[in-house]
Order: C-alpha cells, then sequence, then structure tokens
C-alpha cells in the first residue's frame, strides 16, 4: 500500500514564489525539479559541491508547505539503529526488574511496545502526522547498507518493526537526498529519484541571494562582494568561497562599516571566504594584495 500523495505545489511558478518567501532565491532548474518531485512523488536527489545550498533547500522546502524538517545526518559507521529505530533497553530492564516472577511470553507482550521504541528521523518522517520533509543529508558519507535500507523504506514509505508490524505513512513525506560526490551512489537508488545538481549560482543569481540576506548592503557593494568570489572560485584553491561564505563576507563588509570594498578589506578578512591558509596566501598573491 503506498503512502498517498498530493500535491503541494500548483506549479513552478508557485515554487518559486514560496522558495522565495522562505528566503531561498531558486533557479529555474531547481524550482523545475522540486515541482517535479512533488508532483510525482518522488524523493530528490542533490548533488554538488559543498556550500551551494543543497541542504538550504530542503530546509526552505519545510518552510514553504509548513512542514517539520526530520533530519537524518550521514557519516561513517551510521547504522540502522541510528537512521529507524532502535529499543530502549535500559528502561526495558528496567520494566523487567520491576516484573520478576512473571512468563517470558507475558514480558515479551509488555516490553516490546510503542512505549518502549525509540524512532529515528528514517521512522519518525513515517509516523509523522502533518507535512514533512525527510532530509537525508551528505549520504554519500555512509555505507551501502544505509542506501539499501532507504530502497526499502522509499518504495512504499512503510517500515516492518517485527515486534510491533507495519507502520505505515499516513501522508508521504518530500524526501530530499544530499551528496558530496565524495563516492558513487548506486544506480538503484538514483533510478528511484529525480536528479538535480546545484553549482554555484550564476552572478546575477547570487548578488540576489546576497542581496536578500543582507539587506543593509547596497546593490553595487553586492555586486563587488558576488565579483570576489567568483575571482575566487576560478583559482586552483583547496575549498573555494561557498554561497554561505559569499553572504558572510557582505556581512562582514557591513559589520565594518564598509560603504565599498578596497584591498585592505580583502587582505585583511580574507579568512572569511578562504578556510585554509595556503589558499589565503595563493589568493593574495593573485590578487596583488
Amino acid at each position: 500500500m503506498h503512502a498517498p500523495v498530493t500535491p503541494r505545489f500548483d506549479s513552478v511558478d508557485d515554487v518559486a514564489a514560496r522558495l522565495a518567501a522562505a528566503d531561498y532565491i531558486p533557479s529555474d532548474a531547481i524550482a523545475t525539479t522540486v515541482f517535479l518531485a512533488d508532483r510525482l512523488g518522488k524523493p530528490l536527489l542533490v548533488e554538488g559541491p559543498a556550500g551551494v545550498g543543497k541542504t538550504e533547500l530542503a530546509k526552505a522546502v519545510a518552510r514553504a508547505i509548513g512542514g517539520e524538517l526530520i533530519r537524518l545526518q550521514c557519516y561513517e559507521g551510521v547504522d540502522e539503529a541510528r537512521a529507524l529505530y532502535e529499543w530502549n533497553h535500559a528502561k526495558q530492564l528496567l520494566r523487567i526488574t520491576a516484573e520478576q516472577g512473571h512468563s517470558w511470553d507475558e514480558l515479551r507482550s509488555d516490553i516490546f511496545t510503542d512505549e518502549f521504541l525509540l524512532p529515528r528521523p528514517l521512522l519518525k518522517a513515517i509516523q509523522a502526522r502533518g507535512e514533512t520533509v525527510l532530509l537525508v543529508d551528505e549520504l554519500d558519507k555512509a555505507d551501502q547498507e544505509i542506501e539499501g535500507l532507504l530502497l526499502e523504506i522509499l518504495g512504499d514509505f512503510q517500515v516492518t518493526v517485527p515486534e510491533l508490524g507495519t507502520i505505515h505513512a499516513e501522508r508521504a513525506p518530500v524526501v530530499v537526498l544530499t551528496s558530496n560526490a565524495t563516492r558513487e551512489l548506486s544506480e538503484a537508488l538514483r533510478r528511484r529519484c529525480l536528479f538535480l545538481h546545484i553549482d554555484y549560482p550564476d552572478p546575477e543569481l547570487e548578488q540576489r541571494i546576497v542581496e536578500l540576506q543582507v539587506p543593509e548592503m547596497t546593490s553595487a557593494l553586492a555586486e563587488s562582494v558576488v565579483r570576489l568570489a567568483n575571482r575566487l572560485r576560478m583559482l586552483k584553491l583547496r575549498k573555494s568561497p561557498s554561497v554561505a561564505e559569499t553572504v558572510d563576507w557582505g556581512r562582514t563588509l557591513v559589520a565594518l562599516g564598509a560603504d565599498d570594498m578596497t584591498p585592505e578589506h580583502v587582505r585583511d578578512n580574507l579568512g572569511v571566504l578562504l578556510k585554509h591558509q595556503d589558499d589565503i596566501v595563493r589568493a593574495r598573491h593573485a590578487l596583488d594584495l
């Protein structure tokens, strides 16, 4: 039995408008893919370099639909117990101790109930009553076993707990999977998702983002901020400035009371944009600071 899928957005323009109202300015490709994922009831797999707004997209979708964001942060070694559910063994042991003298059959039916179940993000998303966005963040950091678990769950949005039976979602959540492409995800998972690659935005879109996030800035200063970030991205750096760091750079200039961006501002505060000393040295040389 599939969880019911009711569209949340009326059109691509509706997606763009509601995401913008949620402080996320999408490109046409982003708005279109979010609309299709919602309309087709498919998970959205978002790849791209770190810091381009993959996680923020999921958060913005949650705000746009007035839903709860449930996040599974992936890492090496994350297992089914951390992703799906586990039993509260300490509480079960206390109940067993308190009911000494009862048979195992009596105890078993008493301690394997919802009272002792600890739902983790995947099960929480299935149990949720209202609008929900399930964010599986940085899936490429997890082992392939988690991919297999996701394939099983995302197919019908249901989970079988042997001691309790099968739990079905009343309403399928919006599912966003993100990856920095540090390892290749399985073809089986990719087939079940709509794919979206997010790269650094073009300068015009990035300036709109900066102006939205740092409204105290003039358009001219925002343009200078974006121009510097793009120039740095052209260098061979260990880590190029992300969109979030471009926004931080704008906030830095506002905090310094700058009306324009001087070479001194750039030289003395490159640590806002760059996070490695060798990148800072390379940037100072390239920018002749």
